[in-house]
């Protein structure tokens, strides 16, 4: 068993996790040497491709040096931690990708304290050493000092790290000396990532994610944690309710460079997918047919906006769509929740309105655009952020703002952030930029983004995510500006 290593790369938007991944699929041979691959390799879909960004995680395997290495590529936007949440259940060991010039963003402390809390050891890549003005040792410094204030162990405080770049291709343990490839990373992986710990016991395997085919169904993938499968196997499903459901495995598929092969057999440890099972959602677990026991199941974040979705009924009606009933975007929005884990989907009193919620504006525009390029037509409400009360007293969700901007334009964006009810944490220079904090309420951030980068010429950087339910910041002032209609 020593022969598999489960890793999940995790890190803030942007700061290369996908390219990393182009670079090890190539070291480690998976392609001809006459094939063209195109960069971003594992952002496939056109959605991803257009925003450039990275929206489902994905899974790959490579052999390097006859250990096999499991590779879960994950997104990097907080709307999406859903996807992290439940990937990484998957893995042993995490690569923690830090921008040398950016230093941990928002993002990073939140995959990081998910990471932590899963007891998962982790090694830390400081990418982009190539940036003008960077500072790998600072921000080592500052990794560091995050891993304590989020309350790691002191083995997981006890990190490997290692810079480079990772678009040059290389990968040092000093970044003043570049090597020529990536092996240095590789290597640290064998090295320091420990192979999955396989428990005494009969079968069991929490279902993570769920891919579709056309031709076999739906296809429940996870990690095999203890026991084994087999092709023709009989097995018992456990509900998230604690119900069991008698099931049959038709295949057994393992993840194979950047597909899966079929296989008769599963050990523990390994990542599999499997074809056959009925009625399962991500978080149920496969167990043993004689004698069932359940894993815990998946815990993930509350969602913190919602929307309206309903049909067109405007004049305009079955212009652009050729799916434009209730019916088709009932089932649609349900078909969305089994695989959408941080999606909720509330039925109105109406039979052709539903309210979606989700974890912040980007998450639905997704799942919009999604839809309308499937050939969904429909209309959609203004985001709405989601009030709670708790003991008598009216709460709103608060967000951690991080602003990357020019040092003149600074004062413009501390004022509109103001105006919004955002007060201000920290204001750091870095080059001629500052890096602005702000705790906001999520209400405030909505439309934010736009006149932000109309007011700094399109220069800041914004990124934002949940921190906490708070007290109501009271009403925050609409349109100020008036609109010429006429002349």
């Amino acid at each position: 068993m020593e022969s598999i290593k489960n890793i999940a790369i995790i890190a803030h938007v942007d700061h290369g996790k996908t390219t990393l991944v182009d670079k090890i699929l190539h070291h480690c041979n998976l392609f001809r040497s006459n094939e063209s691959t195109g960069d971003l390799i594992l952002d496939n879909n056109d959605l991803e491709r257009e925003r450039g960004i990275t929206i489902l995680s994905k899974n790959v395997s490579v052999i390097y040096k006859d250990v096999k290495i499991n590779i879960i590529d994950t997104p990097g936007h907080a709307d999406f931690g859903g996807e992290v949440e439940r990937v990484l259940n998957m893995a042993d060991g995490v690569l923690l990708l830090v921008d040398a010039f950016e230093g941990p963003m928002p993002q990073t402390r939140f995959v990081l304290k998910k990471a932590l809390d899963l007891k998962l050891k982790p090694i830390v890549v400081i990418n982009k050493v190539d940036k003008e003005n960077c500072t790998p040792e600072e921000v080592h410094e500052s990794v560091f000092d995050l891993m304590f204030e989020l309350g790691a162990e002191e083995w997981q405080l006890d990190f490997p790290a290692v810079y480079g770049s990772a678009k040059n291709n290389w990968m040092s343990e000093d970044w003043k000396n570049p090597s020529d490839s990536i092996e240095p990373l590789l290597d640290m992986v064998l090295e320091y990532v420990p192979s999955p710990e396989i428990k005494e016991g009969n079968t069991q395997m929490l279902i993570t994610s769920l891919d579709f085919s056309s031709f076999t169904g739906r296809i429940a993938i996870g990690r095999l944690q203890r026991g084994h499968l087999e092709a023709s196997m009989k097995v018992n499903l456990i509900k998230r309710d604690g119900s069991k459901i008698v099931s049959k495995i038709k295949e057994l598929h393992l993840f194979d460079g950047l597909g899966r092969k079929k296989v008769e057999r599963v050990d523990a440890g390994d990542l599999c997918a499997i074809i056959g099972l009925d009625g399962f959602e991500i978080g149920d677990t496969v167990a043993d047919f004689d004698a069932p026991e359940a894993l815990p199941t998946i815990a993930i974040d509350e969602p913190t906006m919602s929307m309206l979705f309903t049909i067109n009924d405007s004049p305009f009606y079955g212009k652009e769509g050729k799916f434009v009933t209730s019916r088709h975007i009932r089932e649609r929005l349900e078909l969305e929740l089994e695989k959408n884990l941080a999606m909720r989907l509330e039925k109105t009193d109406s039979a052709d309105k539903f309210i979606v919620y989700g974890r912040g504006v980007l998450h639905l525009s997704v799942l919009i655009e999604t839809m309308r390029r499937e050939g969904y037509e429909l209309q959609i409400g203004q985001p709405q952020v989601i009030i709670k009360e708790i003991d008598g007293k009216k709460m709103e969700p608060i967000e951690e703002l991080t602003i990357d901007l020019p040092e003149e334009v600074s004062g413009r964006a501390i004022e509109m952030v103001t105006q919004r009810k955002g007060e201000m944490l920290s204001m750091n220079p870095k080059g001629t930029r500052m890096v602005c904090e702000f705790s906001i309420p999520s209400r405030g951030i909505i439309g934010l983004r736009n006149q932000l980068l109309t007011a700094t010429a399109g220069e800041a950087i914004m990124n934002h995510r949940f921190k906490e339910y708070s007290a109501h910041r009271g009403e925050i002032a609409g349109r100020i500006n008036g609109s010429m209609i006429s002349m």
